[in-house]
């Protein structure tokens, strides 16, 4: 009589597969509850009040006193601050990024906002990924399965035009590629050379946050995110997405070509 007990599947191991079983719902579902916990804490507290650009402008003096007698404590919370506001989602990264040019510097304060966003997508990034990513790659559909594949070969280049093209909200582009199978380096390099030129303008505009308050008040209006904001620096993004998708396109093009000399050749 045979033995088939090298056939069957050991603890541990998904059969038809031979690698260890994922981990356990409870372990894998800690990130969101973490997120859900951290986002009901900050908005039961009040706390997006304080990242608006009124309150932040009322407060300009007082914090700008701050970072000139304790510069190493300012720069070490505003890090905290900022990667925690994008590891949560919270929709400030924006306002927060001008006003880092305000108090910092556009030079200064672009590197500190470069180095915060890249480590709060990070974190956002893994824990999506721990939550979704398996789940929903095993249930992919054939069209899902040949774009996932597309996308992880060629994945800095995709990731480079999202967050060089100002179309989608930044914590959507932190957690789609966990639904693709992505390295976290390759995610985190291309999260900071793609934030670097949108960063640094954010920062720069924020050399000018005096000019813009008063041109609100001249209008009795409140400061609002628009007034930083121009047609052409819209343009300009978009023209950036556009010069970092040609290395895509020419690889593209040149499959084509490839595919079509194959059945050529057949």
């Amino acid at each position: 009589m045979e033995h088939n007990d090298h056939k069957r599947p050991q603890p541990g191991v998904t059969a038809g597969e031979g690698q260890p079983a994922g981990q356990p719902l409870v372990l894998r579902l800690a990130p969101l509850f973490v997120l859900a916990a951290g986002l009901a804490l900050a908005y039961g507290l009040g706390w997006h009040r304080y990242l608006t650009l009124g309150w932040l402008a009322d407060q300009r003096e007082v914090l700008l006193d701050m970072v000139a007698r304790h510069p190493v404590r300012a720069v070490v919370l505003f890090f905290a601050v900022y990667a925690a506001i994008v590891a949560l989602s919270v929709p400030a990264a924006s306002v927060l990024t001008i006003f880092a040019g305000f108090l910092f510097g556009w030079l200064p304060g672009g590197i500190i906002v470069v180095i915060a966003a890249t480590a709060g997508s990070c974190l956002l990034f893994a824990g999506a990924r721990t939550v979704f990513g398996d789940t929903l790659r095993r249930r992919a559909g054939p069209f899902l399965n040949r774009f996932s594949a597309g996308f992880s070969r060629n994945a800095f280049s995709y990731l480079l035009i999202l967050r060089l093209a100002p179309v989608f909200p930044f914590f959507v582009v932190n957690i789609a590629p966990a639904f693709f199978a992505i390295s976290l380096r390759t995610f985190a390099l291309a999260t900071v050379v793609g934030i670097i030129p949108g960063t640094f303008v954010y920062t720069w505009l924020g050399c000018g946050f005096e000019e813009a308050i008063g041109d609100a008040a001249a209008y009795g209006r409140p400061l609002q995110l628009g007034d930083f904001l121009t047609p052409k620096l819209t343009v300009a993004f978009m023209a950036l997405a556009v010069i970092a998708a040609l290395p895509l396109l020419v690889q593209f093009a040149r499959e084509k070509r490839q595919a079509a000399g194959d059945r050529g050749q057949d």
